[in-house]
């Protein structure tokens, strides 16, 4: 008997399935680290922000209540890449005697667990979810 070259239905069947078994470990695990990975931007947004609110008040006395007087081209300000954005940094308030600036999570930033980031200028970090622990570290 005469064997043909190439593959059984089952040897197609079973590669499939591994595929598919390997998929289904390895896409949650690479989606939760790509949103871990917008974090450190959403932080280092919110402390870019925060020092350019100290040198504003050095100059006037006060904090500034709008992205663009402190140097940003819109408000709220998009973090992330030019295609989509994972964060809308933006003031929250603003006063002579304090401030509140947030990182609002984007898109399928959405899907984080930590939400939204908070900062204020007596350098008190939080969050909207999740445990300011987990959600803060870099």
């Amino acid at each position: 008997m005469i064997r043909g070259k190439g593959f059984t239905l089952i040897e197609v069947m079973v590669v499939v399935a591994i595929i598919g078994i390997l998929a289904s470990v390895a896409i949650p695990g690479y989606t939760s680290y790509v949103l871990r990975s917008h974090r450190s931007a959403a932080i280092t947004g919110l402390l870019d922000l925060a020092s350019r609110q100290a040198r504003f008040y050095t100059i006037g006395n006060t904090y500034a209540d709008s992205m663009t007087a402190l140097g940003y081209a819109a408000d709220p300000m998009p973090i992330g890449s030019s295609q989509a954005a994972t964060y809308n940094l933006s003031i929250v308030s603003a006063s002579a005697t304090g401030f509140t600036v947030q990182a609002a999570p984007t898109g399928n930033q959405t899907n984080d667990v930590c939400g939204t980031y908070q900062y204020t200028d007596l350098g008190v970090k939080s969050i909207t979810a999740g445990t300011v622990k987990e959600c803060w570290k870099q």
